[in-house]
C-alpha cells in the first residue's frame, strides 16, 4: 500500500475546443487521494460551459475509482446505455463503464419547497396532522386486533406458548425496573407529603396529610409513574429490539420458516407488560406511601404507627383498586405501541431512531389520555 501511494500519478486536467465542444482531457490517476484540488476547477467549467457542450476524453486517464468517476460524470448531461455515453470519447479499460455506472446511480435532489405560511397553508398542515393522527389511531387498533386474535389462537394450543421468552421479558420489564420505580415513587410520595405539610399545617389540619398521601399515591401517582417509566424504558426497548431484527431481515426469516412474528415477538412482550405492570404499580404504591410517611414523621411529628392506622381507617380500599385496575391497560398499550413501531422499522438506522422516539412519545401520550378517560369514568360511577 505504501509503495502504491509513492508511485501514484497526480491528477490534472486540460481543455481544448473542437467543433464547438469543450473537450476535457483528464491526466494521471483520478482516485480519491488525488482529485480533491480539481473539484473547484470542474465546477467552474460546468458553470461556464454551454449545456451539452462538455465532452470527456478518457484516453489519458491512468487509474480511476468511483470518486474520480463521480467527479467526471457530474459534468455530463443526458444518459448512457450499454456502457456508452455520447459525452465520452477515447478508449480506457474501465473509465467509460465506471462513469456510466456512477451516473446511472446518481439521484438529483430537488430543493425543498418553501413552507406556505398563508392561512390556507396553515390549515392544510393542520388537516394533514389530524389525518395522520387518525391514521395512527386506526393502525394501532388494527395492530391490537391482530394481537388479540393471535393470542386467542395461541390460548387454544398451550404448546405454542413462548414461556421462556415471556419469563425472560418479565424479568427485563419488571424485576430490572423495580429499583428505579421504587426510588422515584418514594420521592413522589415525599414531595406530596411535604407539600401537604406546608399547606395543611397553615390552616391547622396537618393530620389530613395522611389522606392526601394515601389517595394521591394509591389512585394516581403510583400507576402513572410506573406507566410513564415503562413507556420510556420498555416501549423503547421493544421498538429497538424488534426494529434491529427487522433491519437484519430476521423477521423476514421467521416468516420464511413459517413462524408468525406476532406470536414469537409481540405476544411475549404483551404478556410480560400486562402481568408485571400491576406488580410494579403495587410496589410503587408501597414505596410512595413509605416516602410520605417518612416526611410526615420528620416534618409534622406524625408517627409511623399513627400514619398506618389512620391510612387504614380513612382511606377506602377503592382507591387501591382504582389504581391497580388501570395498570394492566397501561401495560397493554405500552407493549402494543412499542411492538407496532418496531415492526414498522425500515432498513436504515434513521428509521430505527425515528421509530423509537415516536414509540416513546405515543406511549406516554396514550397513558395520559387513557388515565383521563379512567378519571371521567370513575367520576361518573362515583368510585
Amino acid at each position: 500500500m505504501t509503495a502504491d501511494l509513492l508511485h501514484r500519478d497526480s491528477a490534472s486536467l486540460s481543455t481544448r475546443q473542437e467543433d464547438g465542444r469543450l473537450i476535457l482531457e483528464p491526466h494521471g490517476d483520478w482516485i480519491v487521494d488525488t482529485i480533491a484540488p480539481l473539484d473547484a476547477q470542474l465546477r467552474r467549467l460546468e458553470r461556464e460551459a454551454a449545456p451539452g457542450s462538455l465532452v470527456i476524453d478518457v484516453s489519458r486517464i491512468g487509474r480511476i475509482d468511483t470518486a474520480g468517476a463521480y467527479l467526471l460524470g457530474r459534468m455530463l448531461t443526458g444518459g448512457g446505455a450499454d456502457g456508452a455515453h455520447p459525452g465520452i470519447i477515447g478508449e480506457h479499460p474501465t473509465a467509460t463503464r465506471l462513469i456510466v455506472d456512477i451516473r446511472a446511480r446518481m439521484v438529483a435532489c430537488e430543493p425543498e419547497a418553501d413552507i406556505d405560511r398563508s392561512i390556507t397553508g396553515v390549515l392544510a398542515r393542520i388537516g394533514r396532522s389530524v389525518e395522520g393522527v387518525w391514521a395512527e389511531t386506526l393502525d394501532s387498533f388494527a395492530f391490537l386486533g391482530r394481537t388479540v386474535t393471535t393470542g386467542a389462537a395461541v390460548a387454544l394450543l398451550p404448546a405454542r406458548w413462548r414461556v421462556t421468552s415471556t419469563i425472560s421479558l418479565m424479568e427485563s420489564v419488571g424485576v430490572n425496573a423495580l429499583p428505579i420505580i421504587a426510588v422515584l415513587s418514594f420521592f413522589i410520595g415525599a414531595v406530596v407529603a411535604y407539600m401537604g405539610a406546608n399547606l395543611l399545617d397553615f390552616i391547622g389540619f396537618s393530620v389530613f396529610t395522611v389522606e392526601l398521601v394515601g389517595i394521591a399515591v394509591l389512585r394516581e401517582f403510583a400507576v402513572l409513574i410506573t406507566a410513564i417509566l415503562l413507556a420510556g424504558r420498555s416501549a423503547s426497548a421493544f421498538t429497538a429490539s424488534i426494529g434491529s431484527m427487522k433491519m437484519q431481515q430476521e423477521v423476514d426469516a421467521m416468516k420464511v420458516m413459517g413462524l408468525d412474528p406476532y406470536e414469537v415477538l409481540v405476544l411475549p412482550r404483551v404478556f410480560a407488560c400486562v402481568i408485571m405492570t400491576p406488580l410494579l404499580t403495587l410496589a410503587a404504591m408501597l414505596s410512595g406511601i413509605f416516602g410520605g410517611m417518612m416526611v410526615s414523621w420528620g416534618a409534622q411529628g406524625i408517627s409511623p404507627s399513627f400514619f398506618i392506622v389512620r391510612l387504614q381507617d380513612t382511606v377506602p380500599l377503592d382507591h387501591l383498586m382504582v389504581g391497580l385496575s388501570k395498570a394492566p391497560v397501561f401495560g397493554l398499550v405500552i407493549a402494543i405501541i412499542g411492538c407496532r413501531h418496531g415492526l414498522r422499522v425500515g432498513g436504515d438506522v434513521e428509521s430505527l431512531g425515528s421509530s423509537v422516539t415516536t414509540a416513546v412519545v405515543q406511549a406516554i401520550f396514550a397513558v395520559i389520555l387513557i388515565d383521563a378517560l379512567f378519571a371521567m369514568i370513575y367520576l361518573e360511577l362515583g368510585i
